[in-house]
């Protein structure tokens, strides 16, 4: 695979998992907060982010 393919293969990704955090905070009434954009520009690591860092310390923080 090419560097060119392999980049927009990797920003198709990063758009996707973005707005699949956006839907999934507007389908749950959660405040996506930060997540979309760091969901953005670090992928799958911003989606573990989303689901599992709770900055009020409620909820699923810490439990991987």
């Amino acid at each position: 695979m090419d560097l060119q393919t392999f980049a927009v293969a990797t920003l198709t990704a990063h758009i996707g998992f973005a707005i699949f955090v956006t839907l999934h905070a507007k389908l749950t009434d959660r405040n996506p907060g930060k997540w979309p954009l760091i969901t953005l520009a670090f992928g799958l690591a911003g989606i573990a982010g989303y689901f599992f860092y709770d900055s009020n310390g409620e909820g699923n923080a810490g439990r991987i």
